[in-house]
């Protein structure tokens, strides 16, 4: 019986380095087989040709990291575009693409803002609170996904419960800038039925998100309560579950035009839900599953200008309904879908006594296809093809091909090829600016990579890629419009790790080299994203019970930004009830740098915590 699969993306290393963890953030190290839901069918870590980065619950809980883009930023590929504080906005680039091109899920929902400019998710909500798995999935995967997967693909999992009976973890942390945050999870299993709970608060005074050093000293605070939810139970025929979730947020930012005038009184405030509901059985000779989700954000950004009181009302829908079966042919296992969503937008902006709005509704349907084929002992491949249909566009077809080669038992050659699309956003057709007009954006990318590993944990890979990007969506006074050219970033991924006793060293290094067609200063494309990435990390024993971990990030060749460094550290005490303490460093030399220009970052801060199992 085909498993649930909330997170149906390729992985390379299973609990693996999610690229190169800072000594801070040490996921364990295995790879060994183990079963994965790659591509659409289920396969092992040895036999996909995807590149992905997994982080498992156990490095997720061993980086003492609040801020999940913290994590993310040590992943081969991945820049943070960070506007102030935790809780203000915040986007990442997935090797020199914005976050307008990454799908984001949580167990299994799409959890991007459709009400946004572009449909995108804000990563300045997102924390490790309540967080039990983080798989990124790089190249074009529309084939997979549908339209915004150009980038790669961000799944994020819920925890859940992995032993027989009843287990909790209560997580408490404080520390500067008045932070306080605590999140309590629990978990309940029995053979196939299994039942998760998580629930999560955030409170923070923050700093100044626009930078303090030009002469703006309020804190823009923030707070978050989550409350998320899993469930599974066996039936006869299979089994049926549900994910869902509701999120509050609230806090103070610093207004982009200009940054920092005198009228600190900037608030946001968001709330947002999401629900999925499955059942899977097996009938006619295949495996189906049959899904519904939804999701929805409401949200309001207020404050006052030069101009006169603002404020801005968004709201963003989005359902999706589908259908997977699957069984194995003489040819391989075959999978086939089908699925729909409807996705709209709705906004209201009161600018200085200027009003207008904006409405609209889209839908887009689509049918797929993979087969997964061993080609032979040692080669695997899998060919998988989509056609969407658009209620405003039209037709547009995309496919894949993934391949891996096993030289031995130590040595893997990964490839693969696909094109992709993001199709304009309701903002983009309906809003103020939009037009109705406007044809979807299309990609193509290729990955070629060579892993190897050693026995003690040691490992080596190196990936080279190609994204490719035409038909571009810019904003031209009046409206929005397309652009003619083509939009390229390409470059070497490298990550490894080597055991020093009873240390290990972890390195990652990411060169990106990139061309656009001329656009604006204000286009995705234009992100902040450096030709040079680095991290290192280093993590070891240092005593019975104790441990220490040292990460350090450097950031080079940026478009309008110096080069930066930045490091953490950690000490951690274990206990033998399940109880850890730790005490965190963020960034240890007080280093002076900005993420996003005109936006402020933390100084030298420290955060203690406490975690309990049982």
């Amino acid at each position: 019986m085909r498993r649930m699969r909330p997170l149906p993306i390729a992985a390379l290393v299973a609990t693996s380095v999610a690229g190169l963890p800072t000594a801070a953030q040490t996921p364990v190290v295995d790879l060994g087989e183990i079963t994965v839901s790659a591509e659409l069918a289920e396969t092992t870590t040895d036999r996909t040709g995807a590149t992905v980065s997994v982080i498992g619950p156990d490095a997720i809980a061993n980086a003492g990291q609040t801020r999940l883009t913290e994590v993310l930023a040590t992943v081969p590929g991945v820049s943070i575009l960070a506007r102030g504080p935790i809780g203000t906005t915040t986007g990442l680039t997935v090797r020199g693409a914005s976050q307008n091109y990454l799908k984001v899920l949580w167990d299994g929902i799409d959890i991007a803002d459709p009400s946004g400019p572009q449909v995108a998710y804000d990563f300045g909500r997102l924390t490790t609170l309540g967080l039990g798995r983080v798989e990124l999935l790089r190249g074009s995967q529309s084939a997979l996904y549908g339209s915004q997967a150009v980038a790669g693909v961000l799944s994020l999992q819920s925890p859940r419960p992995e032993r027989e009976g009843t287990s909790q973890t209560l997580a408490l942390e404080g520390g500067s800038y008045k932070t306080l945050s605590g999140a309590w999870t629990f978990g309940m299993k029995s053979g196939a039925d299994e039942v998760g709970l998580s629930l999560s608060q955030l409170r923070s005074s923050g700093f100044s998100a626009a930078d303090a050093k030009e002469g703006n000293t309020e804190p823009d605070g923030y707070r978050a309560t989550r409350l998320a939810i899993t469930a599974a139970r066996g039936i006869e025929t299979g089994r049926i579950g549900l994910a869902g979730f509701v999120e509050r947020t609230a806090g103070d930012y610093d207004e982009q035009f200009p940054i920092g005038d005198g009228t600190p009184d900037e608030r946001s405030t968001a709330t947002s839900r999401g629900l999925r509901v499955f059942a899977e059985a097996r009938a006619f000779g295949f495996d189906h599953t049959l899904e519904a989700s939804g999701f929805s954000i409401d949200r309001t950004l207020s404050g006052s200008t030069a101009w006169g009181a603002s404020r801005q009302d968004y709201q963003g829908r989005r359902t999706r309904i589908g259908w997977e079966g699957s069984r194995d042919t003489a040819l391989g296992r075959l999978t086939l879908g089908a699925d729909t969503t409807r996705e709209s937008y709705a906004q209201q902006d009161d600018f200085g006594g200027f009003t207008s709005s904006g409405d609209g509704v889209a839908r887009i349907s689509g049918a797929y296809g993979e087969l997964g084929a061993a080609l032979g002992p040692a080669t695997d491949l899998a060919l998988t093809l989509r056609h969407d249909e658009h209620s405003r566009f039209g037709g547009q077809t995309t496919g894949r091909i993934a391949a891996a080669h096993r030289l031995g038992a130590d040595t893997i050659l990964r490839a693969s090829a696909a094109n992709g699309f993001r199709a304009p956003s309701g903002y983009e057709l309906f809003g103020p600016y939009g037009t109705a007009t406007l044809e979807p954006e299309k990609s193509r990318s290729l990955d070629l990579g060579i892993e190897r590993s050693w026995q003690g944990g040691a490992m080596l890979r190196a990936t080279l890629f190609r994204i490719e990007t035409d038909n571009l969506i810019d904003y031209v006074y009046p409206s929005y419009i397309q652009i003619a050219g083509e939009t390229r970033r390409e470059g070497v991924e490298i990550e490894g790790a080597l055991p020093l006793g009873p240390a290990m060293l972890r390195g990652a290094y990411t060169l990106t080299e990139g061309s656009n067609p001329p656009i604006s200063t204000g286009n995705t494309w234009n992100s902040i994203y450096g030709r040079h990435q680095i991290a290192l990390g280093l993590e070891a024993d240092i005593g019975a019970g104790w441990q220490a971990g040292l990460g350090l990030r450097h950031v080079a060749e940026r478009q309008t930004l110096p080069d930066y460094t930045v490091a953490d550290a950690t000490v951690r005490r274990f206990f033998a009830d399940g109880t850890e303490a730790y005490l965190r460093v963020e960034n240890l030399f007080d280093a002076d740098y900005q993420l996003w220009e005109g936006y402020g970052t933390s100084g030298r801060a420290f955060y203690v915590g406490l975690r309990r199992s049982f």
